[in-house]
């Protein structure tokens, strides 16, 4: 009985990896992951009613992600107490909705070492530091272009960066996110290995703001 039990067991898929696994404030860096809000929208959030989509945004805040030099912590058990909605809510205007800021803290702002009040104002401030290419807001139709080109308007409006900073992805052939990486001050600093996997498509579609 028990070595059936035991088999039992080894062969149970095992759990996800629980919240404790990664310290809190153990890190390396941040990446900063901005999102393409015409992309997400036609892939996912038009489907959804997404509020977000009648807003008009462009490059909006995915996320402030801490990194190891290679892979990244999540989930992790926070020294501080949970953070009320209205902090969601504070974080709409450059994230699209307070959903996607009580995603972010979980996942990520837990592993900061920082209250959820003080891993916003970070994130924000991380945000605003970023000059976001005129530009590619200024699109009046759906364009196709290398997603290098992307890149390029990306250290073109902000001088210093280096393209080791700085990856561009893609998602069903479309422009996705542009992910800076930066340190805990957050200065641009160059990319692990595992950040940087730019997309290489020559025709990248990048819709319009709406």
């Amino acid at each position: 009985m028990r070595a059936g039990l035991l088999i039992l067991l080894v062969l149970l898929p095992l759990p996800l990896a629980a919240s404790g696994t990664h310290r809190a404030g153990d890190f390396d860096y941040y990446v900063l992951s901005l999102s393409w809000s015409p992309t997400w929208c036609a892939l996912t959030g038009e489907a959804r009613g997404a509020a977000q989509c009648d807003a008009g945004h462009g490059w909006i805040l995915h996320g402030l992600w801490p990194q190891y030099g290679r892979g990244w912590p999540e989930y992790c058990d926070s020294p501080h107490p949970p953070p009320a909605h209205s902090t969601y809510r504070a974080m709409a205007d450059i994230m699209g909705s307070a959903g996607l800021a009580r995603h972010q803290w979980r996942k990520h702002g837990t592993c900061s070492g920082l209250s959820a009040s003080e891993y916003n104002a970070l994130a924000r401030d991380a945000f605003q530091r970023v000059t976001r290419p005129q530009k590619l807001r200024a699109l009046s139709a759906p364009t196709r272009m290398p997603a290098r080109s992307v890149e390029r308007a990306f250290l073109d409006a902000n001088p210093g960066w280096t393209a080791d900073m700085l990856t561009i992805t893609c998602r069903a052939g479309r422009i996705a996110e542009a992910r800076l990486c930066l340190t805990r001050d957050l200065d641009p600093v160059a990319c692990g290995a595992d950040v940087v996997r730019d997309c290489d498509l020559q025709d990248a579609l990048l819709d319009p703001v709406r």
